[in-house]
């Protein structure tokens, strides 16, 4: 843990404030005098594709609000505020908010600050979990009670509400604890930047084109039926939002990768594969079996593979450029698994390429440079 310690915790508010009108709110943000916006949602999927949202909390500062959805996305200036770039949003574990805003206001957030990369580059460890964050920092022990509470339905009881502004109360010391740590490592652009390059993969995520390739269990297939996966898989993806359904309640992803696997050509070859229910079969089976036809004609020249395993000698060799990159994370006092995470590491000993892994601009040349000569003696040996 870094030893610069953040100043006292921030006293929650004697009585929770809620904006009800999307002019109330607009005059709210537009008077924010530049400081950065404390961001956090509540919302519920279950059996849902989308994220229903629930809750929207703000913070500018020790003034907090509570927003409810409807007003929020009247709001202009929250959208405007959402998208500006030079408007600096804290959020904490931010996949799951950005995810809900591009599918609720289909809007990609920019600007956007994740604290729990920066506590990890402060030296707060990898994946610190928000409140065990706030008890190491501020000596408060969060209620978590209302964690998995309903929040669509209204109204909201007081612990619910409680526990909201409990989740954007400590964001902005927080923020100042991680800068005031970063300026002393010379690392403040890097949470910029990682957040920034984060935000933008997580948008990428969307593309039904290209989610086949999430399906790791498909890369024994050959390239063309890898390529039929690609149909069944974007057919898949656009079917889910359409009916909102989770994808696995569509057709799970083992039986697409048995289904590319088998080249069915008739709902009699279909039936035949294990555990792939009835009822699918009832409702797709035509739409299955002519996306088979469709990607085995399919040009499969130039198509992105799913990556394979390492081999035996790769996983050797990649425990050797493991073992260098972990002596410069610990030089710097950075959790090894936001400097190289495996999915890059994989890449460079594919491809035995360091820009393969991103390790050649950014903050993770800044980290690895003393010892780059000796990844790229490995790497070309």
């Amino acid at each position: 843990m870094a030893s610069t310690l953040p100043a006292a915790a921030p006293a929650a508010p004697a009585t929770v404030l809620w904006i009800r009108e999307p002019a109330d709110l607009d005059q709210w943000l537009a008077n924010r005098d530049g400081l950065p916006l404390a961001l956090d949602t509540e919302f519920e999927r279950v059996n849902t594709f989308f994220p229903i949202p629930g809750l929207v909390q703000l913070g500018l500062g020790s003034d907090y609000r509570l927003v409810d959805p409807g007003v929020a996305e009247q709001s202009d200036e929250f959208r405007r505020i959402l998208a500006d770039a030079e408007a600096p949003k804290l959020l904490y574990a931010m996949s799951e908010d950005l995810e809900l805003f591009r599918h609720w206001l289909q809007l990609t957030p920019a600007g956007v600050v994740d604290l729990q990369i920066g506590a990890a580059l402060a030296g707060a460890g990898f994946s610190v979990g928000y409140a065990r964050l706030v008890e190491t920092l501020f000596g408060e022990t969060l209620d978590k009670s209302a964690t998995r509470s309903d929040w669509v339905s209204r109204p909201l009881s007081e612990a619910q509400e409680r526990y909201a502004l409990d989740d954007i109360r400590f964001l902005a010391p927080m923020y100042q604890w991680v800068m005031d740590n970063l300026r002393d490592r010379k690392l403040e652009q890097a949470l910029f930047e990682e957040s920034e390059r984060f935000a933008a993969e997580l948008s990428g995520q969307d593309d039904p084109e290209h989610h086949y390739l999430k399906l790791r269990g498909g890369w024994t297939l050959t390239p063309q039926q890898q390529a039929v996966l690609q149909k069944l898989v974007c057919w898949r993806e656009e079917e889910s939002r359409r009916r909102d359904r989770p994808r696995g309640r569509v057709v799970a992803d083992a039986l697409l990768i048995a289904i590319a696997d088998r080249l069915p050509d008739s709902v009699r070859e279909l039936s035949n594969i294990q555990g792939l229910p009835q009822p699918v079969i009832r409702r797709y089976g035509d739409k299955i079996l002519q996306l088979v036809g469709e990607g085995c004609e399919s040009d499969v020249s130039g198509m992105p593979l799913i990556a394979a395993p390492l081999t035996r000698q790769d996983q050797a060799f990649y425990k050797q450029i493991k073992r260098v990159i972990v002596t410069a994370a610990e030089k710097a006092d950075v959790p090894v698994e936001l400097l190289a995470p495996r999915k890059r590491l994989e890449a460079v000993v594919h491809q035995r390429d360091l820009s393969a892994g991103l390790f050649t601009s950014g903050w993770r040349s800044q980290i690895i440079a003393p010892v780059r000569e000796q990844l790229e003696e490995l790497l070309t040996s």
